[in-house]
């Protein structure tokens, strides 16, 4: 299966959108449930906040926060079953904020109950340290569905951008 073929991408706006504070682009896309789609669906998205976010440093923060929970969907959220889809949606700013959802078909998690993978008895687990990544790379990391739904959020790292990309 084609990349091209595996996304089902939804474009709500390219075009310029003002929201309370600034104007921003949308894109809302969807993938398989399959441990395969997750590498190039995040390359993927990765293009598109390039694209319209101005670089400053904190990149690599947001790819491993979306590759983690990514993971977390399709592995937790929607057990690999390739007729669940993963649904991603990302707003990038244009003073550099970039947000990102992903909702599973899952019946979520109590995000309070995963143990602290940094705790002594925990640091040779291998599972829970995808949401730690998340929580400490991202700003704002929040859970909604009962853990089927999370957002993040990462401001721009640049006080003040001197020239936002142009939309």
């Amino acid at each position: 299966m084609e990349s091209e073929d595996m996304f089902q991408t939804h474009t709500l706006a390219l075009l310029p959108r003002i929201s309370q504070c600034c104007p921003y682009v949308e894109l809302e896309q969807s993938l398989p449930s399959e441990l395969t789609a997750i590498s190039p669906f995040a390359d993927q998205l990765m293009v598109f906040i390039h694209k319209f976010r101005e670089a400053d440093g904190s990149e690599v923060d947001i790819e491993i926060a979306l590759r983690e929970a990514l993971a977390n969907a399709v592995v937790h959220g929607n057990h690999e079953n390739p007729n669940r889809r993963v649904h991603v949606t990302c707003r990038c700013s244009t003073e550099g904020e970039v947000s990102i959802t992903v909702s599973d078909e899952g019946r979520g998690f109590d995000n309070r109950a995963v143990p602290d993978p940094t705790a002594p008895g925990n640091v040779e687990f291998t599972h829970g340290r995808g949401l730690y990544l998340m929580q400490m790379l991202m700003d704002e990391v929040c859970f909604e569905r009962s853990g089927a739904v999370v957002h993040m959020r990462k401001k721009s790292a640049k006080v003040n951008p001197a020239s936002p990309r142009q939309l």
